[in-house]
């Protein structure tokens, strides 16, 4: 658990705000602390109001799915961000997301906005944890008077006050400041860095900055304004975590964007431009001089100069998806993994070097696309997560082989996933299954992080300052296998303890007497001990609950007793012999930290009153020692512990009144050790489960300090562990992957698991490990025993007839499109992969055959020459049987534009035809949404007509969507209803032919130019005129003559007015008296388009019988031209486009007749309506204004099947 730390201990950051400025953050760097002081100190002052966040990275978008924390080191109280689905990841992802992680090379990460929390173990050289939700705690209960005060029997000196050495210093000058980023080198050097600010939460960015350095612990510091320049403001502080002698400092990008360099800790400095602006920082956890940088445009640079030089390595890297290689894995050290988007705008994992990243150097480890923010590099280990058909799918690489996809229980179909760990060759995961909302499953994998089981159901989560997610789970330091979680179960949250890793939990037995010595009344199951399992994510403040490598089994936590956890009622309790027994030491919240290896603590009361005592305990909290630290009480704004081993020094930082200046405490320890400690101060203490002295397989013997021994135990001190194995026995093993634990203790397959599977991918002749049903858990040391009998049996494969045979495509989507490359893979359920031949037919007349799955492994690349749908079947065979898969393929070709043909008038109640012109018209199978009017669900066809009854009078919308693949276009057009009405062809001028270009626009215009004409010269209203003019030439256009609004329900007097109104006009157009100016000079008349009657013949006596005839069929034609003129109900051409007033100027259509069974008015001199669709498809292209196609074929469009 102690390996790949990715963010240096020994820096820290303090962060002054307001009371009210809850969100705090903490970087690489170090943290960020409130000043509460600042602010009027009679409030009670949460304990969630000191949370921090990390800073290492800025969270990414909430999506949700798979998401880590960095290093997986610490397993309480995981926190990540929701993902894109949903999320959070929130990460988050997943939402997936989505994965959060500082990568599995470890390297010491710093960024410019709060990342989310992380979780880690609580160690020495590990982050420290994740912060509490916000308003997690509700109200900490009010301050009930210092009982330890009097409680004399247990705290020693107190009839005279003992004192701490200590010195006081103020950073004269920063009082306005509310920021401090403070690096402390430790490990024998005596080196601190502070750096002050003042953030302006108005603009967002630093306005001043001071930067302080003392070489004498802390007891004075020296201003070094003047060696990094006197008008730089300086916004972040960074820390080589190779060598604690390089510092980096960053200024405010928006005053200028450069960075300043030191060598010698921070003692003279090199101020270097940047031409990008640095959003955070990944140092390689071995090369002191290499650095990666993300800008805030989500571009990644290398630097190996420590930042003197950078080089660009890629321009479109997911934030905080980039890693260094981790040594022994990756074969090149300066080996970059990151999340890019590429040039076909998928997400995919890339890998390359940090001097050779052009686009030919990279490498995709993985072939096709993943999810954003799912990449995920953490150890031994590599995760990625690909959504496919609605469900998120996992896929882990274990030591950089191929990657393999992660088995979780058949129905446990996760919402979310959450890394938590991968130390020990072991994969912890929290997964939200899908009929959970506020709680986790926790499951663990074999070795190689494919095949996982339950652990615990029903952990308790919540959303912490960033919307990260928290789960509450903590590994105690020092100890494999032991866990702490809290679980929901039936709306309470309890506390449960695991010695083995996850195979059994119990509750906590509360302590035997309260702080009184009264006798305390609780019995398990329904009263129990319950923990504040919330790390701190900050290093001046210890967090909830903490324990530390180098005092194994000492823990420190928050809790209450109870039937279930509490968040007001609290007290600090305290465990010697790792969770089996636990004392109270607190009535209310204290800081806690270990001294001198652990051997001695400190407690800091966690007030928002001035205080000048802390406290100190030698026999691991039974009996506590008062020490003043300063003479003047102090509102402590937080405390920062010498980062080394030994921890002998704490600086406290605070403010003596609300406007007073930085005050920083030095205490020293040195002088309370009045010796070193010998042989005599030592004993031996045993791990135990409740009397059980195998723990993971081994008995174990540590050797730790004499509780009471006020002695040092200096630098030579070894922690002296004797260790032998235990004999194998049913504890020591977990139920295998498929298998569930019954009431009988013993691992019985699930119902929808199958043991022979696992021997699927087996091949005749060769072996197979068959499952028992049990496997040890791993990092387990037991032998002998019961170990031969639950070992997995080396068996023969088996032959097998090929069964459950699928064909996928690799982006699980069932669309591609012409002339691309689709991607299929077959899969088997069982049978013999070697030995089995394999068919693909494409269904185009393509088929392929292969010996055995060897070359499909990685997928059967085709690409389709044509649109359509497509059968695509797949057949396996070999001596035992066969089996066949089929997969409908749709191959569509990506359309561009579609276009209504709707009528401009219909009649109300009458069938109205509508179709929809795509482009291009070869696009394959379509499918087709219609929404008429209001209406809010669609009516869905495959057809691009549709027949459709219009039941309201005035302007109908129609609007028709269509949808090919991926791609999903729309128009609408609005159709006039009406009970009735008239109209007439109308021509022109010939000189308005040769001004006609022909295009939607121009003949929108001049529909309403003839139209206000019209109005002009009758008087007759706009409504109850619409003009339509045609495409194409000679220019022509319809006129159609509409009832008054309000006259509809006075049918006959209004066809009588209407009938009126066509003769008003019609005498207009046949005096010509319907003109208007195209241009100055020209003069377009508008007349009515008229029939063109046989021609008379010559009538001579030689001719007339026969001249008679020809003059009654003339004066026949006549009459019938008469009484069609008097009483026509005419039907206008279906396919002829008219104009109407449109906001998106769309074409119009010819109205619907008035009666099915009147007779169309054929004119020879225009065109018909085959040729005017073939007019409009032959348009012009006017400037950058071209006219839209409407029919199937045209020149213009491309042959899209062609390839």
């Amino acid at each position: 658990m102690e390996k790949g730390t990715n963010c240096f201990p020994t820096c820290h950051t303090i962060f002054l705000a307001w009371t009210w400025l809850l969100l705090l953050s903490w970087c690489c760097t170090g943290a960020e602390i409130t000043c509460r002081s600042c602010s009027s100190p009679s409030p009670s002052w949460p304990a969630s109001s000191s949370r921090l966040r990390q800073e290492q990275r800025p969270p990414p978008p909430p999506p949700r799915g798979l998401r880590s924390w960095p290093g997986g080191r610490a397993r309480g109280s995981a926190g990540a961000d929701p993902l894109p689905g949903g999320e959070p990841g929130g990460r988050s992802g997943p939402r997936g997301a989505p994965i959060r992680s500082a990568g599995a090379g470890g390297g010491a990460l710093g960024g410019r906005g709060p990342a989310a929390p992380r979780s880690r173990r609580s160690s020495e050289g590990r982050s420290r944890g994740v912060p509490a939700a916000e308003g997690q705690r509700g109200g900490r209960a009010q301050p009930r008077g210092p009982l330890e005060e009097g409680r004399a029997a247990r705290v020693r000196g107190a009839a005279e006050e003992l004192r701490l050495s200590s010195t006081t210093f103020a950073l004269t000058g920063d009082a306005a400041h509310n920021q401090a980023m403070v690096h402390w080198s430790g490990h024998n050097s005596s080196v601190i860095l502070i750096l002050t600010k003042l953030f302006d939460f108005n603009l967002g960015s630093v306005t001043e900055s001071s930067l302080w350095r003392s070489t004498d612990y802390g007891t004075t510091y020296e201003k070094l304004n003047d060696k990094v320049g006197l008008k730089t403001v300086l916004s972040y502080l960074y820390v080589s975590p190779t060598n604690k002698r390089k510092i980096m400092l960053l200024s405010d990008p928006e005053i200028e964007s450069s960075i300043l360099i030191s060598s010698d800790e921070g003692a003279t400095y090199q101020k270097y431009r940047l031409n990008f602006y640095i959003q955070s920082l990944l140092f390689h956890p071995k090369q002191e001089e290499w650095i990666l940088a993300y800008s805030l445009d989500q571009k990644l640079y290398s630097s190996m100069d420590f930042g003197r030089k950078w080089q660009l390595m890629h321009e479109r890297v997911t934030p905080n998806r980039f890693y260094w290689s981790v040594a022994g894995l990756d074969k090149e050290p300066d080996l970059v993994h990151m999340e890019a988007r590429t040039a076909d705008g998928h997400t995919h994992y890339l890998t390359c070097r940090i001097q050779e990243c052009s686009e030919t150097k990279r490498s995709g480890p993985f072939s096709r696309s993943i999810d954003i923010s799912s990449l995920v590099v953490q150890d031994e280990y590599i995760f990625i997560q690909v959504t496919a058909g609605g469900r998120a799918n996992y896929y882990v690489s274990y030591r950089r082989e191929p990657f393999a996809q992660i088995k979780l229980p058949k129905y446990s179909l996760p919402k979310d996933m959450h890394i938590i760990s991968t130390d020990e060759d072991q994969v912890f995961a929290a997964v939200q299954e899908w009929n959970q909302n506020d709680t986790y499953n926790l499951y663990i994998s074999d070795t190689r992080g494919v095949y996982f089981t339950l652990a615990l159901e029903n952990v308790k989560s919540s959303r912490g300052l960033e919307g990260n997610i928290i789960i509450e789970l903590y590994e105690v330091a020092g100890i494999k296998g032991i866990f702490l979680a809290n679980r929901k179960i039936d709306d309470q949250i309890k506390t449960f303890i695991t010695y083995n890793k996850g195979r059994d939990w119990r509750l906590l037995q509360a302590p035997d007497t309260d702080l009184r010595g009264d006798p305390v009344v609780c019995h398990l199951p329904f009263c129990s001990l319950h923990l504040h399992l919330q790390l701190s994510e900050n290093p001046y403040s210890s967090g909830s609950i903490s324990s530390k490598e180098t005092v194994p089994g000492l823990l420190v936590a928050t809790g209450n007793i109870g039937s279930e956890l509490s968040y007001t009622d609290v007290g600090v309790f305290i465990s010697s012999d790792g969770g089996n027994s636990w004392r109270q030491i607190f009535e209310e919240e204290y800081n806690v930290w270990f001294l001198d290896w652990g051997g001695a603590l400190v407690a800091l009361k966690h007030t928002s009153v001035p205080i000048r005592h802390l406290w100190v305990s030698f026999d691991e909290g039974r009996s506590w020692s008062k020490y003043s630290f300063t003479t003047t009480p102090l509102f402590v704004d937080g405390s920062l512990v010498d980062p080394g081993i030994e921890t002998q020094i704490m600086t406290v930082f605070g403010h003596f009144s609300l406007r007073s200046e930085w005050q920083l405490v030095k205490v020293d320890y040195k002088s309370i050790f009045n010796r070193r400690c010998n042989k005599d101060d030592y004993q031996t203490w045993h791990l135990h489960n409740q009397g059980e002295p195998c723990v993971m397989g081994e008995r174990k013997i540590y050797k730790k300090r004499k509780p009471g021994a006020q002695c040092s135990l200096g630098r030579d001190y070894s922690q002296t562990v004797v260790s032998e194995p235990c004999v194998c026995s049913q504890g020591d093993f977990e139920c295998d992957y498929g298998y569930e634990r019954h009431s009988n203790n013993h691992c019985v397959p699930a119902f929808w698991f199958s043991p022979s599977s696992l021997s699927k991918e087996c091949s005749m002749g060769q072996s197979y490990l068959n499952s028992t049903g049990y496997r040890r858990i791993v990092s387990n040391n037991c032998t002998d025993g019961l170990r031969e009998k639950y070992m997995a049996k080396v068996e023969k494969c088996p032959g097998k007839a090929p069964r459950g045979l699928h064909i996928v495509t690799t982006d699980g989507k069932l669309v591609t499109e012409q002339g691309h490359n689709a991607t299929f893979i077959i899969l088997m359920e069982e049978g013999d992969p070697q030995r089995t031949n394999i068919q693909l037919d494409f269904g185009d007349g393509i088929a392929v055959s292969y010996a055995n799955f060897s070359p499909v492994e990685d997928g059967i690349r085709h690409v389709y020459k044509s649109a359509g749908i497509f059968q695509v079947m797949a057949y396996a065979e070999n001596s035992l049987g066969s089996d066949t898969a089929v997969l409908f393929l749709h191959v569509v070709c990506p359309v561009e534009h579609v276009q209504l043909s709707v009528p401009f008038v219909a009649i109300r109640n009458k069938d109205v035809n509508i179709t929809a012109v795509v482009w291009p018209s070869q696009a394959g199978t379509l499918t087709y949404f219609w929404w008429f009017g209001n209406s809010t669900k669609p009516l869905i066809t495959l057809e691009s007509s549709i027949s459709y009854i219009f039941t309201v009078e005035g302007m109908n919308t129609v609007t028709v969507q269509v949808a090919a693949g991926n791609t999903l276009i729309q128009d609408t057009k609005e159709i006039a209803v009406h009970e009735y009405f008239q109209s007439q062809l109308l021509s022109f001028s010939p000189n308005l032919d040769y001004h006609n270009p022909d295009i939607p626009e121009w003949r929108q215009d001049i529909g309403k130019v003839i139209k206000r004409a019209l109005a002009q010269v009758t008087g007759i209203p706009d409504e109850q005129i619409l003009v339509a003019v045609f495409p194409g030439l000679p220019t022509s256009a319809e006129l159609f003559i509409l009832p008054h609004k309000n006259t509809t329900e006075r049918r006959k007097s209004s066809e009588a007015d209407l009938e009126q109104v066509v003769e008003i006009l019609f005498n207009a157009l046949n005096q010509n008296l319907v003109q208007f100016e195209l241009k100055p000079g020209v003069e377009v008349v508008v007349y009515v388009t008229q029939l063109t009657l046989a021609p008379l013949v010559d009538s001579s006596t030689g001719h007339s019988s026969s001249a008679m005839l020809m003059l009654l069929s003339v004066v026949f034609v006549g009459l019938a031209v008469f009484l069609i003129y008097k009483f026509k109900r005419k039907i206008p051409w279906i396919n002829i486009y008219a104009q109407v007033q449109h906001d998106k100027e769309q074409e119009m259509i010819g109205s619907v007749s008035q009666s099915e069974n009147a007779p169309k008015i054929t004119l020879s001199e225009f065109t018909d309506p085959e040729e005017l669709m073939d007019k409009e498809m032959d348009t012009r292209v006017m400037g950058s204004i071209s006219t839209i196609a409407n029919s199937e074929s045209t020149k213009e469009i491309p042959n899209c099947t062609s390839v």
